[in-house]
């Protein structure tokens, strides 16, 4: 990855005249990333250029969804759901990455404005839950999806190569949601945005898994039913298999 970094940093360094009037620019190594049968997670790499000072901020965001989170409650020595919120257009992931901690390079409105950071994403928590407040359910939310790694629990670090060139890795687990992503990039100059980019990025299945999944989706009432049939064959041939 690292070759590759330094090939792209010497293009961006070569056509500088080119877009000098552009405070900051940026692109991705690859905008597909094709999950095929033992997927196991990939990185992509994230790099650009800046003319003149400031911090540079990437946002990485899947694609929004309702959540439902539920709560549960320790009865009779027995755990059961006692309520449940839904959580409208969650990113199904998030990633954050910056040159500096976020709270030395800008105010909470300005993070808040642009939902920079976990703290900072505006989450909208539908609950008639009286025994939970919405901030119960986001929390819960946003810590279920650090476990299974589609939100990160801390700010990566951007790495800068002669006070113009930054590079950073982004991260997607085995487990990451198909889809097209959102990867924003800020450059940030006595605590405002000064400049922005969004590039977008696409997670797709493809071959025999991706077919499967689409069939599952589009086709749910016969993708059950063949699963049924299949879970009773298969139970079928080991009872056979057993009695001889």
């Amino acid at each position: 990855m690292k070759p590759l970094f330094l090939a792209l940093a010497l293009v961006l360094a070569t056509s500088l005249p080119a877009w000098a009037v552009e405070p900051l620019v940026a692109d991705l190594s690859k905008h597909l990333v094709a999950i095929t049968t033992g997927f196991a997670g990939t990185d992509v790499l994230l790099f650009g250029a800046v003319d003149g000072e400031g911090e540079v901020v990437v946002v990485v965001r899947g694609p929004p969804k309702a959540e439902i989170v539920r709560r549960k409650d320790r009865r009779v020595g027995i755990w059961i759901n006692s309520g449940s919120a839904t959580v409208e257009s969650a990113p199904s992931f998030y990633r954050v990455a910056s040159t500096r901690p976020l709270a030395e390079i800008a105010a909470d409105s300005v993070l808040d404005r642009h939902q920079i950071g976990l703290n900072h994403l505006d989450l909208t928590v539908e609950s008639q839950d009286s025994g939970a407040t919405p901030v119960i359910y986001r929390d819960a939310l946003v810590r279920l999806k650090q476990k299974k790694g589609l939100y990160g629990d801390t700010v990566q670090q951007i790495g800068f190569m002669s006070h113009r060139l930054f590079r950073t890795e982004i991260h997607f687990p085995a487990n990451v949601p198909v889809g097209t992503y959102l990867v924003e990039v800020y450059l940030i100059q006595g605590g405002e945005v000064i400049s922005a980019q969004t590039t977008p990025l696409v997670i797709s299945k493809i071959g025999v898994g991706a077919d499967v999944f689409d069939f599952a989706h589009q086709q749910a009432a016969a993708y059950g039913l063949i699963a049924i049939i299949l879970a009773a064959a298969a139970g079928w041939l080991a009872a056979a298999a057993f009695k001889k």
